[in-house]
C-alpha cells in the first residue's frame, strides 16, 4: 500500500493528543512517517509522544496552516493525512483512506461526534457566497451512505491529500492561520482539475464544538474572503458582485444580534489592508486554473443551511431569493 506521511499539529493539545497517537500507532505500517508539530506550546506534548513519533517543536503558535505546512515539508510520502490532535482513527482507517479515487487530489474520512454516532462532518459544504461548514452535522452516522463521494471541500480534521496535488498548488496558505484553509486549498485543487472527496470507511472521532467566540469569526469571516477573491473565477465573482455585497450589509446585522459585531468589523478591516496581497494571490492562483467557471460553480451550493448562522440563514423568502439568483448566474456561466 501507498505510504503515508501523518502530520498532527497541537496547540495546547497534550491533553488529548495521546488518545490519537495511541489510536494511531497499531495503524502505521513500516514505511509510513508519523509527524507531530508544536506550535508554542506549554503543556509538554513531548512527554505524550508515541514512540514511532517525530516532533518538531515551532517555538511560536502558526497555526494550522502554519504547523501543517511545516510537518508536509519534513516528510516525504506521497499521500499526506492531517489530524486535528482530538481527532482519533477509528481501527482500519488509514488503510480506508489510502484507498481513495486515483482522480482525487484531497479527501476526508467520516469524521463523527465522540462515542461514534453522529455525524461532525461528512464533507463539507460551501455557499456561492463563500461560507463554508460541516455538511451533515449531528445527522445518524448510520445514515451515511458506504461509497466515496464527492465534497464540496475536506475537512481539515481528517484531511489526506496526494502529495503531487500539494505540491502542484503550493499547499495550505500559511497566512490563514486558522479556519478556511481547508476550503481554500479544495477550492484551488478543483481549479487545477482534482477532485475532492469523502471516504466513509475511514472514520475519525473528533471531539468538536462551534462557538469561540469572536477569535473564531474574525479568522471565518477574514479568510472567507480571502478564499471568495482567490479561488472564484473572473466570470463567476463579477456576476456575484451584488450579492457579496449586499450580503456584507445583512452580516452586519446579524454579527450584531449573535455578538460578534466587533470581530466582522475587525474582519471587514483586515480584507481592506490585505486587499493588494489577496489580488496577487489570486493573479498566482487563476494562471494555473484548468476548470472553467460553470465547473467549479457545480461544487457550490445556493442553499445556506449552515448551523452557525441561526434563523437568518433560515427564512424562507431569502432561500428562495438565493435559489433564483444562482439559478441565473449557473445560466449566465453555460451551467
Amino acid at each position: 500500500m501507498t505510504a503515508l506521511a501523518v502530520v498532527v499539529v497541537t496547540h495546547e493539545s497534550a491533553q488529548v493528543l495521546g488518545a490519537t497517537l495511541r489510536a494511531l500507532a497499531p495503524q502505521l505500517r513500516e514505511d509510513d512517517e508519523l509527524v507531530v508539530v508544536d506550535c508554542g506550546s506549554s503543556d509538554d506534548p513531548g512527554a505524550v509522544l508515541a514512540a514511532d513519533a517525530r516532533l518538531i517543536e515551532l517555538g511560536e503558535n502558526r497555526g494550522f496552516a502554519g504547523g501543517a505546512s511545516v510537518g508536509a515539508g519534513a516528510t516525504s510520502a506521497p499521500l499526506l493525512l492531517f489530524l486535528n490532535p482530538d481527532a482519533v482513527p477509528s481501527p482500519g482507517c488509514l488503510d480506508a483512506i489510502r484507498e481513495a479515487p486515483a482522480q482525487w487530489g484531497a479527501w476526508q474520512g467520516l469524521v463523527l461526534l465522540p462515542g461514534g454516532a453522529q455525524v461532525n462532518t461528512r464533507g463539507g459544504v460551501v455557499h456561492f457566497l463563500g461560507f463554508g461548514w460541516a455538511g451533515g452535522h449531528e445527522e445518524p452516522a448510520a445514515a451515511v451512505p458506504a461509497e466515496p463521494v464527492e465534497v464540496g471541500f475536506a475537512s481539515g480534521a481528517a484531511m489526506a491529500l496526494r502529495r503531487s496535488a500539494w505540491d502542484e498548488v503550493g499547499g495550505f496558505e500559511p497566512a490563514f492561520f486558522m479556519y478556511g484553509e481547508d476550503v481554500d486549498l479544495s477550492l484551488r485543487l478543483r481549479l487545477a482539475g482534482w477532485g475532492v472527496g469523502m471516504v466513509p470507511a475511514a472514520r475519525v472521532e473528533h471531539d468538536y464544538e462551534f462557538a469561540k467566540g469572536d477569535y473564531k469569526w474574525f479568522h471565518l469571516e477574514r479568510n472567507r474572503w480571502w478564499v471568495v477573491i482567490g479561488t472564484y473565477p473572473a466570470a463567476l465573482l463579477a456576476l456575484l458582485a451584488p450579492a457579496l455585497l449586499l450580503s456584507e450589509l445583512a452580516l452586519l446585522a446579524v454579527a450584531g444580534r449573535g455578538g460578534w459585531l466587533r470581530a466582522k468589523l475587525r474582519a471587514q478591516l483586515a480584507v481592506l489592508r490585505t486587499l493588494p496581497m489577496a489580488l496577487r494571490r489570486r493573479r498566482a492562483i487563476q494562471s494555473g486554473r484548468r476548470d472553467g467557471a460553470d465547473g467549479f460553480a457545480a461544487a457550490l451550493t445556493a442553499s445556506l443551511d449552515s448551523p452557525y448562522l441561526g434563523a437568518a440563514a433560515r427564512v424562507p423568502g431569502v432561500r428562495a431569493l438565493q435559489a433564483g439568483y444562482w439559478r441565473a448566474v449557473r445560466g449566465a456561466i453555460g451551467g
